[in-house]
C-alpha cells in the first residue's frame, strides 16, 4: 500500500519535468527560426531634389473701386428720397430731395433784384442819350454828361452783382437735389423722410460704391515685405511688382472667387501701430458678386524649385520638434531633426534643413520602430508615391 501511494506523486513530477524541457526546446527553436529569418523589411526612400508650389493667406478688407460718400451741402429737411439700399444706380441719377423755402425764395429775390437793376440802366441809358446832343450844341457842361454816364456805368455794375447773386441763389436751391457723382450701388440709408440735416452731419445720406473694379486690402509684415524686396524679379520696387503672379480670392464660404486678380501697390511705409505694410489688390467685378466692406482671403501661390520633399507620414514629433529616421550603412535607425514647411494638400513637407540629397530615410513603420532599431531596407523610389 506504501508503495502504491508514492506511485501517483512521482508520476506527476516526471510529467511537469518532461513538459517544462518540450516547452524549452520548442522555444529555443522558434527563437532561432526568427534569427534565422533576420530583420523585418520596411519601405525606406532615397531624398532626392524636386520643386513644389506653396501657397499664403492673407485676411482681406474688400472695397470698392470708389466709395462715395453722399453728404448735403445745405441745411434743410429730406423731403424724397428716390432710391433704395442696394439699388444700382447711373452716375447724375438723383438720390435725395432737401426741403428749405428759403432757397427759393432767395432765387426769386435775386430775379427781382436783376428785374429792378435792368430797369434802373434803361433809365440810365435814357439820361445819357439826353444830355450828349445838348453838351455837343455847347447848350449844357460836359459835366451833365459824364455824371449821366458814371450813373450808367454804377446801374450795370449793380446788374452783375443782381445776376451773381441769382447765380448763388440757383447754386444753393441746386444743392437740395443730391445726384449721385458716379454709377454704383447704394449703401446703408440711415436717415429717413422729415430728417433734418445739414453739413455738420455725422453719418452721410448714403454711400456709393461703384464696385465694378473690387481692391482686396491686406498686409505684410516687415519680414514679408523684406523677402519680396530682395527675391522678386525687377529692378525698381514696381518693376517687382508689375512682374508678380496673379493672385488668387478666397470667399468667406472657402470657395475660390472665379476671376484672377494682381498686386497693384505695396504701401512705401511701414505702420508704426501695426508694424506692417498695406497692399492693395485689384480684381474685376463684372458680375458684382464682390461688394464693397466684404472680408475675403488673398491667396498667393509660388514656386520653390530646388528643394527637398518628404512625406508628411514619414515624420514624427517629439517636444514639439520633428524627425525622421535616417537608414544607416549597417541598416540601422538614426532619428534626424528637421525643419520644414508644409506642402498644400497635406501629403508632403519640404525640409529646409537637416537632410541631404541622397540619404535614405524610414518611409512605414515611424511608429512602431524605435532609434537604433535594425530593419531590411525596400527601396521605393520617390516617383511612385502619391
Amino acid at each position: 500500500m506504501k508503495n502504491q501511494s508514492l506511485k501517483g506523486p512521482l508520476y506527476l513530477t516526471f510529467a511537469v519535468l518532461w513538459g517544462s524541457l518540450f516547452t524549452i526546446s520548442c522555444s529555443g527553436k522558434k527563437d532561432n527560426s526568427q534569427a534565422a529569418r533576420g530583420p523585418a523589411s520596411y519601405k525606406v526612400m532615397t531624398v532626392s531634389v524636386d520643386s513644389a508650389t506653396l501657397l499664403t493667406d492673407y485676411p482681406a478688407l474688400l472695397r470698392g473701386e470708389q466709395d462715395i460718400e453722399i453728404r448735403p451741402k445745405i441745411d434743410g429737411y429730406i423731403e424724397s428720397i428716390f432710391v433704395t439700399e442696394g439699388a444700382v444706380v447711373r452716375k447724375g441719377q438723383p438720390l435725395f430731395k432737401i426741403r428749405n423755402p428759403q432757397y427759393e425764395q432767395d432765387v426769386r429775390s435775386a430775379t427781382a433784384a436783376i428785374s429792378s437793376v435792368e430797369a434802373e440802366i434803361a433809365a440810365a441809358q435814357l439820361q445819357v442819350t439826353k444830355v450828349r446832343p445838348l453838351v455837343e450844341q455847347d447848350i449844357i457842361s460836359k459835366f451833365e454828361l459824364e455824371s449821366a454816364e458814371l450813373s450808367l456805368r454804377a446801374r450795370k455794375a449793380a446788374l452783375e452783382q443782381a445776376q451773381a447773386a441769382l447765380t448763388n441763389a440757383k447754386t444753393n436751391l441746386g444743392y437740395t437735389t443730391l445726384n449721385s457723382p458716379v454709377s454704383g450701388m447704394v449703401g446703408e440709408l440711415p436717415y429717413k423722410l422729415g430728417s433734418y440735416v445739414n453739413s455738420g452731419t455725422a453719418q452721410p445720406l448714403t454711400v456709393i460704391s461703384n464696385i465694378e473694379k473690387i481692391y482686396a486690402y491686406f498686409s505684410l509684415n516687415e519680414k514679408q515685405q523684406l523677402e519680396f524686396a530682395r527675391n522678386a524679379a525687377g529692378g525698381t520696387f514696381q518693376q517687382k511688382i508689375a512682374q508678380l503672379p496673379p493672385v488668387t480670392l478666397i470667399m468667406p464660404d472657402g470657395t475660390e472667387y472665379g476671376e484672377k486678380g494682381r498686386i497693384e501697390t505695396i504701401s512705401g511705409q511701414v505702420s508704426v501701430q501695426t508694424g506692417s505694410y498695406n497692399v492693395r489688390a485689384g480684381f474685376p467685378n463684372s458680375s458684382a458678386l464682390l461688394r464693397s466692406g466684404n472680408s475675403a482671403t488673398v491667396r498667393i501661390y509660388s514656386e520653390e524649385p530646388d528643394v527637398i520633399l518628404v512625406p508628411q507620414k514619414t515624420t514624427f514629433e517629439l517636444q514639439g520638434k520633428k524627425f525622421v529616421y535616417v537608414i544607416g550603412q549597417d541598416s540601422t535607425l538614426t532619428p534626424a531633426e528637421i525643419a520644414v514647411r508644409p506642402v498644400p494638400g497635406g501629403q508632403q513637407y519640404i525640409v529646409d534643413k537637416g537632410l541631404e540629397p541622397g540619404q535614405t530615410i524610414l518611409l512605414e513603420g515611424v511608429g512602431i520602430l524605435t532609434s537604433g532599431a535594425k530593419i531590411a531596407p525596400n527601396k521605393v523610389s520617390s516617383d511612385s508615391l502619391p
